[in-house]
């Protein structure tokens, strides 16, 4: 099944939760792994390891298919989790050591994201 097209509002927002994810994911990789490792980039351009790279891939891939783009807070608030469990999992973790962070390094993102909770 096919989303449907978006409105210019809603491409807008969904591009900036796929970098603001992806940023999230960089953030969690540069401090839990060694820089040596660090050789892919991420959606938003920053160094990511291999592990976390295909977690980016798949974060950016949920939001680029997700169909509640328009109506919905938050992936959490969804009533449809179209992640894996293991996926699912990965992204809390990034998130809770993440989000805190988001503050002193994206903080234009942070505060964005928190506004629309």
């Amino acid at each position: 099944m096919t989303r449907p097209e978006d409105t210019p509002a809603i491409a807008k927002r969904r591009e900036r939760e796929k970098r603001t994810v992806s940023q999230m994911v960089a953030l969690y990789c540069a401090d839990h792994h060694d820089a040596n490792a660090r050789t892919e980039r991420s959606y938003s351009g920053e160094p990511l390891c291999a592990n976390c790279r295909a977690l980016d891939e798949y974060c950016v891939l949920r939001t680029e298919r997700c169909r509640s783009m328009a109506v919905k807070t938050s992936c959490e608030a969804c009533g449809n989790h179209c992640y894996a469990a293991k996926q699912r999992e990965a992204i809390r973790e990034v998130m809770r050591y993440a989000g805190p962070r988001m503050l002193l390094h994206h903080p234009v993102a942070a505060v964005r994201h928190l506004l629309k909770k």
